[in-house]
């Protein structure tokens, strides 16, 4: 029987912590099914990513590791996706540890490390400060 893994993220500034996820999350099943916020959900959320939201499906969508990508527009949807898609796991990084867990009712709820020493925010940062740096004379 086909097991189905659907996870959700903004994956903005594509970089190896989400390729690495991406790889540990397609290994829990057949299918890695998933959703990337929109412009206005990352809004809702007070954030703004660099690239578009098309943009960062494209990308998604070239993953060797993810067979499906659909939007993500808020928050309440993660119960109907998870049966849209007959999702036999939801998978996340653990920083949202214990925040799905009554998703627990349609699946299995799998929270995963996130790769150390990397993250969208800290890649912005820090291209911040050597634009700073290099501004300064």
């Amino acid at each position: 029987m086909m097991k189905t893994i659907i996870t959700y993220g903004t994956f903005d500034l594509f970089h190896i912590g989400h390729v690495r996820l991406l790889e540990r999350l397609s290994a829990l099943g057949d299918q890695l099914i998933v959703g990337v916020s929109t412009d206005e959900f990352n809004a809702m959320k007070g954030k703004m990513a660099f690239f578009s939201y098309r943009q960062r499906a494209e990308i998604v969508s070239a993953c060797r590791f993810v067979d499906a990508v659909f939007p993500e527009q808020h928050w309440q949807q993660k119960a109907r996706d998870i049966q849209t898609y007959h999702a036999d796991i939801f998978a996340i990084g653990d920083d949202w540890q214990g925040k799905f867990d009554d998703l627990k009712k349609y699946c299995q709820v799998v929270y995963l490390p996130r790769t150390e020493d990397i993250s969208t925010t800290e890649i912005k940062d820090n291209l911040a400060r050597n634009i700073q740096q290099l501004a300064t004379p």
